[in-house]
């Protein structure tokens, strides 16, 4: 049967020798389906010796029908950045426990890719967050989130203060440990655990979570996903504060510095098996549903 998807790239996370031999696995039994294989030059330790052709993720934007993504969600999220303006569709591959990203289990990757490559699958569409830092009136910094954008203290016991605002309409002056700013995707990550709501990941909408608000009747707020979000560093009682993205991004923010947040143009592709369930998930992440032992 003719393959779907003829040229995979795989990424794997950074110079991880575990996953790195499942990578490498994977691409054998795509090359024994006859696909092209391109493999980031940064995942496998050992790729030296082996036949796929190491690229940069440049090269695997530009080539690629298909990447598949081997590791935990945190290397889906590293993937989903760099690749963003491709609209090439991504797969994730989990190695350990299930992931709400990465849902094909290693045991059953020769037979997901056997569905996948003929053209058995489910995709969606999902947005990313794009924020830009600004310093007295010049733009400092601009970095891509596909969870959520943090703004926090770097020290226990300190509050900071920011004003918010929503398409250019005040929102308020929060007194908090922080603020998460988070897509449906990232709905189930920090933004959960700060108390704020389960978004289904085909929703327009981006929640406005406060981390240990001073004032109890701050709660978490959903706005449209097309929102223009401003957020002003107003104070830090000498905490220093800092913008993360993903976890993964963090760059230090001044008194006076100004954040805008919307939604990125080029939204992620992402495949599925065809018995994909978002519900499955959650539950079995959330154990909802379990009788205690």
């Amino acid at each position: 049967m003719e393959n779907t998807f003829n040229t995979i790239g795989l990424i794997g996370k950074y110079n991880d020798q575990h996953g790195g031999d499942t990578l490498i696995a994977v691409g054998s039994y795509l090359l024994s389906r006859g696909c092209h294989v391109l493999i980031d030059q940064g995942s496998a330790p050992d790729i030296s010796s082996t036949e796929f052709e190491a690229v940069d993720r440049a090269t695997i934007a530009k080539e690629c029908d298909l990447v598949i993504v081997v590791g935990g969600d945190g290397t889906l999220l590293n993937a989903a950045r760099s690749l963003n303006a491709s609209d090439v569709p991504i797969l994730g591959v989990n190695l350990g426990r299930l992931g709400f990203l990465v849902d094909v289990s290693k045991e059953h990757i020769d037979e997901t890719l056997d569905e996948v490559l003929s053209g058995q699958f489910v995709e969606e569409s999902r947005f990313l967050l794009h924020t830009t830092i600004e310093r007295g009136g010049e733009i400092l910094s601009e970095n891509n989130a596909f969870n959520d954008v943090v703004i926090h203290k770097s020290h226990v016991a300190r509050m900071i203060e920011l004003e918010c605002s929503v398409d250019q309409k005040f929102l308020s002056i929060m007194r908090a440990d922080g603020l998460v700013i988070a897509t449906p995707t990232g709905s189930t990550a920090y933004a959960l655990s700060s108390g704020g709501p389960i978004l289904h990941p085909s929703l327009n909408a981006i929640a406005l979570v406060p981390i240990c608000p001073h004032t109890l009747s701050n709660r978490p707020l959903v706005v449209s996903g097309d929102s223009l979000i401003m957020v002003k560093v107003c104070d830090h009682e000498k905490s220093e504060v800092l913008i993360t993205c993903d976890g993964q991004i963090s760059l230090s923010l001044q008194i006076g510095d100004v954040l805008r947040i919307k939604k990125t143009e080029h939204p992620v592709r992402l495949i599925h098996p065809e018995v994909y369930d978002f519900f499955d998930i959650l539950r079995a992440k959330l154990h909802w549903g379990e009788r205690p032992s």
